[in-house]
C-alpha cells in the first residue's frame, strides 16, 4: 500500500517532468514580471492589454472582445482598463451601435509605453529563455505547447485569473 501523500497517479518520470516544468515556468514568469516592472513600470497583464489594443483595428477593441481575447474576467478587465485610463494610456469610447457597449483605445502615450515595455520584455525573454534552448529544443517546445494549447482551448472554461498586484505606475 502506498504511503499517505505519495504521488500514486503519476510515474516518477511524470512527476519529475511536471515539477521541473512547473518550477521553471513560475520562476521565469516571476523574473520577467519583476524586470518588466523595473524597466517599464508595467505589470505583464497590462502589457498584454496594451499590445492587444495596439495590434487591433484602429488601435481599439470592444471591451467584451478584449476580455475574451485576453481571457480576463470582465470585472478584472474593467479594473485594468480604469488603471490604464488613469495613467493616460487608454481611453474609453462609447459604441455608436450599442449604448451598453464600450471600446478601449490605446493613446499615443500608451503606444510609447508599449514600445518601451515590449523592448524590455523581449530582452528578458532572450536572456532568460531563448538563449538557453537549442533550435531543436525550441521546435520541441513549440510542438508540445501547440498540442497543449489545442487541448486546453478545445476544453476552455471561463476565465479566472490570479490577483494582479500593483498599478501601471508600479504601486
Amino acid at each position: 500500500m502506498p504511503a499517505m501523500g505519495s504521488h500514486t497517479d503519476l510515474s516518477d518520470t511524470e512527476l519529475a517532468v511536471w515539477r521541473a516544468y512547473s518550477s521553471a515556468a513560475r520562476l521565469l514568469f516571476a523574473r520577467l514580471d519583476r524586470e518588466l516592472q523595473r524597466d517599464a513600470r508595467l505589470p505583464r497583464s497590462y502589457l498584454d492589454l496594451l499590445g492587444v489594443l495596439a495590434d487591433g483595428p484602429a488601435r481599439a477593441m470592444r471591451m467584451s472582445d478584449l476580455a475574451e481575447v485576453t481571457m480576463s474576467a470582465p470585472s478584472r478587465l474593467t479594473h485594468a482598463v480604469s488603471q490604464l485610463e488613469a495613467a493616460g494610456w487608454v481611453r474609453r469610447e462609447r459604441c455608436n451601435d450599442d449604448r451598453r457597449g464600450c471600446y478601449a483605445r490605446i493613446t499615443d502615450e500608451g503606444m510609447d509605453v508599449l514600445r518601451t515595455a515590449r523592448a524590455a520584455g523581449c530582452a528578458g525573454l532572450r536572456t532568460h529563455f531563448f538563449e538557453h534552448l537549442s533550435p531543436e529544443q525550441l521546435q520541441q517546445l513549440r510542438e508540445v505547447s501547440e498540442t497543449l494549447l489545442a487541448h486546453l482551448t478545445a476544453s476552455a472554461e471561463p476565465a479566472c485569473e490570479p490577483a494582479e498586484a500593483g498599478s501601471p505606475q508600479g504601486g
